[in-house]
């Protein structure tokens, strides 16, 4: 019995298997991650080509960004994809589980059923919501014609534009926080509900006092995915909004970042939008954790 006990006592052989991984993350990401702040300095125009040296003054890039106003602009927009992701996503999510985790029959069916965007390609969900949103016979055009309405709507123009594409992105994603949250209900005992069903507390007491409380780490964890996810987001407003259309007036961080990588062919810029996503991913990170305040239950 000992021996047994000595044997998970002993946390030397657990290297081994943390070491392959250790050297994955070095190769695959801090090592690029690294590199990327070098390239930030330097003159390098497509993805693959030589640097040409340093800039000239070498921050150029950094000073660029704060008199570029389409970094304004998709700065502005992941802060309000940032308050729609969780507002929407999360805050959604949390309603959905809550519902799902109080219905005996059916409650597979409806977790495949919120879950089923997940799988979907963005490249797909963003051609069905072209045609959805298309202003000539386009699904809710066509819908607001049936209902009466003459004049159409363009769903892609400067006034609708923001809120065309954060709809897609937020019903994409509520089912990916939707199940996280689900597993978060799964293990909250069952006898606190029996005891307080005992106590006479209803159905609403019940989620208020205690499913709400125990998910509060859970939820953390949503919001601190949510921001970091809106901060990165790009391929589903890329397939709906191409090159900021319209105007310019949709760019996103993540979209920005591609643009000067893949058609701009300006990589070092690139690298100084995508240093300036990781840097705010952190702190928004943190503040989202001083918020809510993890708790130990």
């Amino acid at each position: 019995m000992n021996n047994t006990s000595n044997i998970y006592k002993n946390k030397k052989p657990a290297i081994f298997f943390l070491l392959p991984a250790f050297l994955f993350l070095i190769l695959y990401l801090y090592y690029p991650f690294i590199q990327n702040i070098f390239n930030s300095f330097m003159k390098i125009k497509g993805l693959a080509t030589p640097a040409k040296g340093f800039n000239d003054p070498v921050y150029k890039n950094y000073t660029r960004l704060f008199t570029d106003p389409n970094m304004r602009i998709a700065l502005k927009n992941t802060l309000i994809m940032i308050i729609v992701t969780i507002v929407g996503q999360v805050g959604i999510a949390i309603i959905i589980a809550l519902l799902v985790d109080n219905i005996k029959r059916g409650a597979k069916f409806f977790r495949i059923v919120y879950f089923f965007p997940i799988v979907i390609s963005a490249t797909a969900l963003g051609l069905l919501f072209n045609l959805i949103f298309l202003y000539d016979k386009g699904m809710i055009n066509q819908l607001l014609e049936f209902l009466g309405m003459t004049n159409l709507t363009d769903w892609k123009d400067e006034a609708h534009a923001i809120m065309t594409m954060m709809i897609p992105v937020t019903w994409q994603y509520v089912g990916f926080y939707f199940i996280i949250l689900l597993t978060g209900l799964n293990n909250i005992s069952d006898e606190l509900y029996e005891s307080a069903s005992i106590d006479g507390a209803t159905r609403f007491q019940r989620v208020r006092f205690i499913s709400i409380p125990l998910l509060h780490n859970v939820i953390c964890t949503c919001c601190v995915l949510a921001v970091t996810g809106a901060l990165k987001v790009f391929d589903l407003p890329w397939m709906m909004f191409p090159n900021g259309m319209p105007y310019g007036k949709t760019w996103l961080t993540g979209t920005y970042m591609y643009y000067y990588a893949f058609v701009a062919s300006d990589a070092d810029y690139s690298s100084t939008i995508a240093i300036v996503i990781v840097v705010l991913g952190i702190i928004l990170s943190k503040v989202v954790n001083v918020i809510f305040k993890e708790k130990d239950y």
